[in-house]
């Protein structure tokens, strides 16, 4: 890829994650609104708007688009990493004060935990062994000479540039974690915590059963979401790290199940 065709992508990328950072504001969007304020014709709109729908992402309608009533099933990490961006980073940093010198630690994929994982090379700490599914995880702390990283072998998913299956199962089984930090795509208090995919899901359940604690870390926007594959019941998580946007109704149903909640401000 070229210089200017890498220019033109960053820039459709960035129009795209405007576009949804809009629907969570409005909760619908109309394509000569988004032409005007983007400055784009209406057949570039509507471009970018069949493209985020095929994702998941948002909703078609009548001369525009509506917010998705539930999760996306798999978007991908490169628009994810642009969505809520300065709240992932205050969580990132507030999770990131749990670890311990000497630890080891799970990194399940996404991009809230790797806003822990980009945190660690600030900790004060002399030696950390990383477990990790993530490869965009493994490579933010490949440099880093103080952590043990362990890379999980398994099939790629490349929506969300993570390894799952039977290969990265079986790794585990050898493993154990002083802490796990635990991303989700959904928590509702009946279903519990959520992601989109099946063998994701199933990965992120064993790295709970072989974690001391576990911490998800979600923005409030996952709050009464559903995705398609249960990850674990609340009463399985001991903390959750989040941001001042979560309703206290789920600040009272994650108390309930035994969930001590931390908001980071």
């Amino acid at each position: 890829m070229s210089f200017v065709e890498a220019q033109e992508r960053m820039l459709v990328e960035e129009r795209r994650r405007h576009i949804l950072d809009l629907l969570e504001q409005t909760k619908r969007v109309t394509v000569r609104e988004l032409s005007r304020i983007f400055s784009v014709s209406a057949v570039t709109v509507r471009g970018d708007l069949e493209v985020l729908a095929r994702m998941g992402a948002l909703v078609r309608s009548h001369g525009g688009a509506v917010k998705a009533l539930s999760p996306a099933p798999d978007l991908p990490i490169s628009l994810k990493e642009r969505l809520r961006q300065s709240e992932k980073a205050r969580i990132g940093a507030v999770a990131a004060s749990l670890i311990q010198d000497g630890e080891t630690i799970i990194f399940d994929s996404g991009t809230t935990t790797a806003a822990v994982a980009r945190c660690v090379a600030s900790l004060h700490i002399n030696s950390l062994t990383v477990i990790t599914n993530a490869l965009n995880i493994a490579l933010e702390l490949a440099s880093l000479p103080h952590v043990n990283t362990i890379m999980l072998g398994g099939i790629v998913r490349g929506a969300a540039l993570s390894l799952v299956g039977p290969h990265a199962e079986q790794a585990l089984t050898k493993l154990n974690a002083d802490r796990m930090f635990l991303g989700v795509d959904g928590i509702d208090p009946e279903v519990g915590l959520t992601t989109p995919d099946l063998l994701e899901a199933q990965l992120s359940a064993l790295m709970i059963g072989i974690s001391r604690e576990v911490v998800a870390v979600s923005d409030s926007s996952k709050f009464s979401q559903r995705s398609l594959s249960v990850i674990a019941k609340l009463d399985e998580i001991d903390k959750i790290v989040t941001d001042e946007g979560i309703p206290m109704d789920m600040v009272n149903a994650m108390t309930a199940a035994g969930v001590e909640v931390i908001i980071a401000k």
